[in-house]
């Protein structure tokens, strides 16, 4: 290391920073981070200072200028706002999985599409027996969801005793069941339709889609553009996340410069620089400074801008928007809640699909798909693997949360919910953990 590198390495804002850079970089960070917002939401909400925890939630916020204003209370903000980035994270995992990833062969993504579609159908289905002819027979879509952040957290944590191959699965289950939660929310939990401005939300996305086939490879007009789709899905009675989704579709996947152009480029302006450099020591000529942002330029096409914008959303989605919504939404206030409260149908309904419905959807759809020779089980994964993902796919959290506020608003049946969710994807997390730590990579029986 050079003098000036153990310099900016001896820094005071180095040394207090990297070793949060180090932990961020940590697979199962988000994870931990998500678990200890959801706890404090829980201790706050029930604790002396709960008054203010209500109070921070309706603290109203307005947006916009002139006559165009949106206001709403900060939950809504976080809910409808802040989610939407994370839809838009969620569908360009979706798409980057899709194109090149574990969906975008039926050989790699048969295993995983037909254990979502058991953990989708079989929870909801157990929901729909507990509820069918009550007031909260809406809730169907609540235990669908599987929380990637946690159950990869988890599976991370569980070390060696995780197979790679048991991570892609869980994975592109996850993202599958993203996809399902997706199209239920359009379909099921948006509220009347108002055409016109729908119609300007597809006028907009086409605009997007246009641009994308001409090449252009500004992420800020594309953002620029979605955010236009937000406001007008908002306003349209579609909710407003969708529009993450539907925007991630018009993102460019393609690299408009191959590496191996990239790199006879690269060389060229490196050895500008070196030449500069040589040529007036300590200094950064005029010629320095554009071959420097020419190589940045160079850098930018050689990367697609969907993986640019997946990657610089990473962060923010992990460390801020989801331990956000969890302080937001996971506070229960547990003072009121009475035993008789378990045998509420939504509670029991979310409760029993995540905690139960989960694995055995999971694990029979599997089962039937290995038995039936569609698919096989990935390299050096156990049915003992699968068992521990089925039970991690129980996890619902984020999703089951957000899709619990949408069903039943914020009122108290949103509070049992909450109660349900909580309760399962704890016993979930538990129960998976202890599989995976009497689970080995042996040969699969």
């Amino acid at each position: 290391m050079s003098r000036k590198e153990l310099s900016v390495a001896a820094r005071p804002i180095t040394r207090f920073v990297s070793p949060f850079q180090r932990f961020a970089r940590v697979e199962s960070a988000g994870g931990i981070v998500l678990l200890t917002a959801s706890i404090a939401a829980i201790l706050w909400a029930n604790s002396p200072a709960s008054e203010s925890y209500a109070s921070l939630l309706h603290i109203p916020i307005t947006l916009g200028f002139g006559t165009f204003r949106i206001a709403e209370s900060l939950h809504v903000w976080i809910n409808d706002g802040l989610m939407a980035v994370f839809f838009l994270f969620v569908g360009l995992e979706i798409k980057h999985e899709m194109l090149v990833g574990e969906l975008s062969s039926l050989r790699l993504s048969a295993l995983p599409v037909l254990a979502a579609a058991g953990g989708v159908v079989v929870p909801a289905g157990i929901y729909i027996a507990l509820n069918h002819g009550h007031p909260t027979a809406g809730g169907w879509g609540i235990p669908m969801a599987t929380d990637i952040a946690f159950a990869l957290g988890i599976l991370s944590l569980s070390g060696s005793r995780a197979p790679t191959g048991l991570k892609v699965f869980l994975t592109a289950l996850a993202i599958v069941d993203d996809i399902a939660a997706v199209l239920v929310i359009a379909f099921f939990y948006s509220s009347r339709i108002d055409w016109t401005m729908l119609l300007a939300a597809f006028v907009l996305l086409a605009a997007g889609a246009f641009l994308n086939q001409l090449g252009v490879t500004q992420l800020g007009i594309y953002l620029a553009l979605g955010f236009g789709v937000w406001v007008c899905m908002l306003r349209s009675g579609v909710h407003a996340t969708i529009a993450g989704v539907l925007v991630a579709l018009i993102i460019p996947s393609s690299r408009y410069l191959e590496p191996r152009e990239f790199l006879r480029r690269a060389h060229h302006e490196i050895t500008s620089m070196e030449e500069d450099y040589a040529a007036h020591p300590g200094q950064v000529s005029n010629a320095g400074r554009d071959a420097f942002l020419s190589l940045q330029t160079q850098s930018h096409l050689v990367q697609a801008p969907l993986l640019r914008l997946e990657h610089a959303l990473q962060p923010w989605v992990s460390f801020f928007i989801m331990p956000l919504f969890a302080l937001t939404n996971a506070g229960v206030p547990l003072h009121g809640f009475r035993a008789d409260s378990l045998h509420d149908p939504a509670v029991q309904g979310i409760f029993f699909g995540l905690l139960l419905g989960k694995p055995i959807g999971i694990l029979l759809f599997s089962w039937l798909a290995v038995r039936l020779g569609i698919v096989a089980l990935p390299a050096s994964v156990t049915w003992r693997h699968m068992i521990a993902a089925g039970c991690l796919g129980g996890i619902g959290f984020t999703m089951s949360l957000f899709i619990s506020a949408l069903a039943f608003g914020s009122g108290a049946e949103d509070t049992l919910a909450k109660v349900g969710i909580l309760a399962a994807s704890a016993l979930a997390a538990i129960v998976g953990s202890l599989i995976l730590l009497g689970s080995t990579n042996a040969q699969q029986v």
